[in-house]
């Protein structure tokens, strides 16, 4: 860090503007709930921060893939057994397609056990005529009309939510949940064209025939097929529940090597900073400044290029790979006029070949249809995925990672896809209470498409 770099403290963003926090009228109660966070242990431990990464390092130079998923708000009512059985299902069958089509390790990062707050373009909105507080997610107020106020006890509600979150998602993978062993759905009934059907097919007798095989020769014994890594990541957009949850601790070192203590930030292994809170001179890119974790940026129309080079200069002056995760967000009618200037800006500079690129194809591609209902088509989430991987293979850099908004449960809040959802097959099952999610089906598919463009790449270079 030079020498005209500000001194960074936990909070020496309270120094700086700050946008989408939320003002408290009982400063006392919040006061009481930021000492109890205090109090509290860390969510994740630092070991396992520095273990996510040294894997986004091998993504940052191409030697892994990264799947990033989960809900768009998360609720205190997903704290439940199914649920999160249901994500880490379908993270898993989503990493074993990327692997068979990437030919690559996946890292795994769940949208999970904290992602309970969500930025909003207005503090109030309209609910049947009547103007009510937006709803924000459950770390700050309910949905339920009636439950519209801030409540700071909802901060310490949050935490207890997110503890006993990853304590169930650390308990299913220890005793099995992802062992390959144990036959997965791969169903693929819902699928209605015949030649996608069959490409989907070839991956799923490859997987299926792998494991067997592996199974008869005993080469199947090994603990890393019954345990994955799943860690967990939020938008870091309430800095006082950061802050409260940050702790000065020591780095693990290899044997011999000094040890070293820095800030973490314990509520989750991975952080990112959103479209709306990424200013340079703003509070929020001057509290992720001085952590230690593995951050993300999300990069969208609004963003110069010559603010890339400074964001990065900010969070990672030491250039240290895969610190940065970049993750786009453009639209699929704007993907291919704005993402070649942002790959140029990075990758012609000091910073080459240090940031993950990840494509995050849900939030550009948002509309309302008939009733105001906001949902998104499969085809520009597919579009624009399909346009940044070209890009990216035309620029000569990587495209290390995706992050969807989904769940594991067969909801109907994105149009198209296999099952040729419509409008009209929206009410079926519309639970989102905030943005719309791709279904387990949904997300499967966009899977094995990844995966055919790397195997098809594959082929290319063979050939």
């Amino acid at each position: 860090m030079s020498s005209t770099t500000p001194q960074w403290t936990p909070d020496s963003w309270r120094s700086k503007p700050v946008k989408q926090c939320p003002q408290y009228p009982d400063q006392k109660a919040l006061q009481k709930s930021l000492a109890e966070l205090k109090k509290l242990p860390p969510i994740v431990h630092p070991r396992e921060i520095v273990k996510l990464k040294e894997h986004l390092r091998d993504v940052a130079q191409g030697k892994a893939f990264l799947l990033q998923g989960g809900d768009c708000a998360e609720l205190f009512d997903y704290c439940q057994q199914d649920v999160i059985e249901s994500k880490i299902k379908l993270l898993l069958q989503m990493s074993l397609v990327l692997i068979w089509g990437a030919d690559k390790r996946v890292v795994r990062i769940g949208r999970m056990a904290g992602q309970y707050a969500k930025p909003r373009s207005s503090p109030m909105e309209m609910v049947d005529g009547r103007e009510v507080p937006s709803f924000r997610g459950d770390i700050l107020n309910g949905f339920s009309v009636d439950e519209r106020e801030l409540d700071p006890n909802r901060l310490v509600k949050a935490y207890h939510h997110s503890a006993a979150t990853l304590n169930y998602i650390r308990a299913a993978i220890s005793s099995g949940i992802a062992d390959l062993h144990r036959p997965l759905d791969w169903g693929l009934g819902h699928v209605r064209d015949p030649a996608l059907k069959a490409k989907y097919q070839e991956a799923v007798d490859f997987l299926t025939d792998m494991l067997r095989f592996m199974q008869t020769i005993g080469a199947d014994k090994s603990h890393n097929l019954d345990t994955v890594d799943l860690f967990t990541s939020h938008e870091g957009l309430l800095l006082e529940y950061e802050q409260s949850l940050t702790r000065l601790l020591d780095t693990p070192s290899a044997p011999g090597t000094p040890s070293k203590k820095e800030y973490y930030d314990t509520s989750a292994h991975f952080l990112w900073i959103g479209d709306r809170t990424r200013q340079l001179d703003h509070a929020h890119v001057e509290f992720f400044r001085g952590i230690a974790n593995p951050l993300g940026v999300k990069i969208g129309p609004t963003t110069p290029a010559s603010d890339l080079l400074d964001m990065l200069r900010t969070l990672n002056p030491d250039r240290e790979p895969g610190k940065i995760t970049l993750i786009t967000r453009y639209g699929a009618s704007k993907v291919a006029d704005l993402l070649p200037a942002h790959i140029r800006a990075v990758e012609d500079s000091e910073y080459k070949q240090t940031v993950v690129w990840q494509c995050d194809p849900m939030h550009g591609n948002t509309q309302s249809v008939s009733g105001g209902i906001k949902t998104r088509r499969f085809s520009n989430i597919f579009s624009e995925l399909q346009q940044t991987l070209r890009i990216h293979k035309e620029q000569g850099s990587y495209l290390g990672g995706v992050h969807l908004e989904l769940t594991g449960d067969a909801v109907t809040e994105c149009l198209g896809g296999s099952e040729g959802l419509d409008e009209d097959d929206l009410s079926t099952n519309y639970t989102s209470f905030c943005d719309p999610r791709l279904n387990e089906k949904q997300a499967l598919e966009l899977a094995f498409l990844v995966a055919d463009h790397y195997r098809c790449e594959r082929k290319e270079k063979r050939a």
